[in-house]
């Protein structure tokens, strides 16, 4: 585990956490909008990656089992360390809401996995929650990056953006304050995932083999939102 997201007890140890995880069915994501373009979520501003929430979350769920309880122990134990019960209640909520949708097994490696697979794992995470990210990772960063086309900026953003409302009349809906925001938060993520560096130059993915595996196992399709070749996206997905 990476040191600095922990809230491990003396009751969640290694193997059952493993054990516990194991029993469990992923979520499944809904397909109330099958039929059509499905409205995108468009609500993460709470937080960028969110990897220490989300360390401590799954921690938390690997031993009580139920999002709801991990929100209220988080909450009632302050176990993010912070002073504003608001801000702690908002980014625990956030953190639970996109871990919900992982599987056991991606659970139980953002809980034992290397740094470099937490952050893979939240940025899955966000993918899976919010489909415009989705989207914009495979349809944009990778795209760009197969292109040989490193450099990321704002304006791949706004390009996409007004691309999708011909398909997503709820995006007119929102203002362009709200716009931005979105914009820069997402750009947050993509540093703090490693999927760009600080001058939002797009980096090649390096996933362990066991993270390829969980992520296979669940939805190949969602290996696109990692910067990869083609050559490379067909054999991790064989």
């Amino acid at each position: 585990i990476w040191p600095g997201c922990s809230a491990r007890t003396e009751h969640s140890g290694r193997n059952s956490i493993g054990t516990y995880l194991r029993k469990r069915a992923p979520r499944k994501m809904s397909d109330k909008y099958s039929v059509g373009p499905r409205p995108y979520l468009m609500a993460f501003t709470a937080g960028a990656l969110l990897l220490c929430e989300s360390v401590i979350a799954a921690e938390v769920y690997a031993r009580v089992g139920d999002w709801r309880a991990v929100r209220k122990e988080m909450r009632d134990g302050n176990l993010l360390q912070i002073r504003t019960p608001s801000a702690a209640e908002r980014r625990g909520r956030e953190a639970v809401q996109r871990l919900e949708n992982l599987t056991p097994v991606q659970l139980g490696l953002l809980v034992d996995g290397s740094k470099g697979d937490q952050l893979a794992l939240c940025w899955l995470a966000i993918c899976k929650r919010y489909q415009f990210v989705h989207d914009f990772a495979a349809q944009v960063v990778r795209e760009k990056f197969v292109r040989l086309d490193f450099n990321l900026t704002y304006g791949d953003f706004d390009i996409f953006f007004n691309r999708k409302m011909d398909w997503h009349p709820e995006l007119e809906k929102i203002r362009l304050s709200t716009r931005a925001k979105l914009r820069s938060n997402l750009f947050a993520m993509l540093r703090e995932a490693d999927i760009v560096s600080k001058g939002d130059i797009i980096q090649p993915a390096l996933l362990s083999p066991a993270l390829i595996a969980a992520i296979r196992g669940d939805d190949a399709a969602l290996l696109a939102i990692f910067p990869v070749s083609d050559a490379q996206l067909t054999e991790w997905s064989q």
